[in-house]
């Protein structure tokens, strides 16, 4: 049950992390954009994202991933970060949370 908790705990401080990082290109928060796949945390806290870019030729697709796997690593407890960038499915603005439409004047 312990282990648990921290996992959940873990993984909300991920959510927190990802809502403070920004596309350059728009200004809403990479999670919130909908780039993020998914997250995974296992019982040692090793975290594994699996996110997308809004296009494969996104001028940050060298940079983002590595700015991501920064500043989670960076999270106490957190014992290792995997960030695997895809692009199956495409992005697509129907990622997007009702926060970023509503920012973006989409809704």
């Amino acid at each position: 049950m312990e282990s648990e908790q921290n996992i959940l705990f873990t993984e909300t401080e991920v959510v927190n992390v990802l809502k403070t990082t920004f596309d350059p290109e728009i200004p809403v928060n990479i999670y919130d954009l909908g780039l993020i796949y998914d997250i995974e945390v296992d019982d040692n806290n090793k975290v594994r994202i699996t996110m997308t870019l809004t296009a494969p030729n996104c001028p940050v697709a060298d940079s983002l991933p590595v700015e991501i796997r920064e500043r989670i690593a960076a999270i106490e407890g957190v014992t290792d970060v995997d960030i695997n960038l895809v692009f199956d499915p495409p992005w697509n603005q129907s990622m997007m949370s009702e926060e970023a439409l509503l920012e973006l004047g989409m809704l």
